[in-house]
């Protein structure tokens, strides 16, 4: 194995997590462990960890689904403050974090319009994060139900970019084993259900502008996306079988959590060109977690340093040139 060259890396999947998320009791709900070592977690937890992997800067976000609650003043409220919050900490640390904003319930479409405009022209942000779904239960309804529709053509015509990460949501039926806790088996699922919904339902389509990173490569988007193809439109979809496949491989696809020779190889065939980016889902898991999968990208690549360049650095700053003006390189 030959030497890696010293690489940027831009980490677009990194958390943080607000004092008041209560986050190690939210973990143990749904069958998750935080490691204990990143809570309560300052910015500094984060920038050791950083500095440990060779990550330069690492793009914010909040876990999906926050701010919960009910549409009103309330999660308004919180939408913005979590935001300047986030703001803050990128002006604090030059040159090592930027932020994807969340938005109010974005049912609550006035609002969430007012406080995209505000994240993006005012604080900033790189982008917008997404929950796969919104509301509980039978009510839940995907990120590509028609009432979510005035955010989407806000967000097409700006030509912004979404980071959609799966939403916590608890199977029909119990995880299967403690070590099989809803972020480990259910989370993925939802990022791809959430993919397929704006597939099939035309939104990928009719949102071209928008460029959507999918969590923790996709879930199981490259093995599923064919199974879509052809039965979805047997049970309906107008699109072919092509142009279903099409649109799944016009998402963006990032590694938290995921990297590994048989996934990489699969999204070297599905993915276009220059849309893997890296991730690590930093500090919802240890450093050593992040670290094995990071190391698995560097494995993967150890022959193409242009094409691991591009990986772990160069994808991104494309697709969020904001990040020029936050870095000194």
């Amino acid at each position: 194995m030959s030497e890696l060259p010293i690489l940027h890396r831009i980490d677009v999947h990194h958390h943080w997590f607000p004092a008041s998320l209560k986050k190690a009791d939210q973990s143990v709900s749904v069958g998750w462990r935080t490691p204990p070592e990143n809570l309560p977690w300052t910015p500094w937890v984060s920038l050791r960890a950083m500095d440990a992997l060779g990550i330069d800067l690492a793009v914010l976000s909040l876990p999906a689904g926050v701010p919960g609650g009910a549409v009103g003043m309330q999660n308004r409220r919180a939408a913005r403050e979590f935001n300047v919050h986030a703001s803050r900490i990128c002006l604090e640390h030059p040159g090592r974090f930027g932020f994807f904003a969340c938005l109010p319930i974005p049912s609550d479409s006035q609002a969430a319009l007012e406080e995209l405009a505000f994240a993006l022209d005012t604080l900033g942000a790189e982008g917008i994060a997404l929950a796969s779904s919104y509301g509980e239960g039978s009510s839940a309804t995907y990120i590509g139900h028609d009432e979510y529709d005035p955010v989407w053509e806000e967000l097409d015509k700006r030509g912004a970019v979404v980071f959609l990460h799966g939403a916590q949501t608890p199977s029909s039926t119990p995880y299967p084993h403690p070590f099989l806790g809803i972020p480990i088996t259910e989370v993925p699922n939802e990022t791809f259900k959430a993919a397929a919904h704006l597939v099939v339902t035309g939104k990928r389509r009719r949102f071209p502008n928008v460029k959507i990173v999918l969590a923790h490569l996709g879930g199981c988007t490259a093995a599923l996306a064919p199974r879509v193809a052809v039965l979805s439109q047997h049970m309906g979809c107008t699109l072919t079988p092509e142009e279903i496949l099409e649109d799944f491989a016009s998402f963006y696809y990032e590694t938290a959590l995921s990297a590994h020779e048989t996934t990489l190889a699969a999204a070297e065939t599905f993915v276009k060109p220059g849309r893997l980016l890296l991730g690590t889902d930093f500090p919802a898991v240890s450093k050593d977690m992040a670290d094995w999968y990071t190391k698995k990208v560097d494995e993967f690549y150890v022959d193409e340093p242009d094409k691991l360049a591009h990986v772990t650095y160069k994808n991104a700053m494309k697709l969020l040139p904001n990040l020029k003006k936050r870095l000194d390189w």
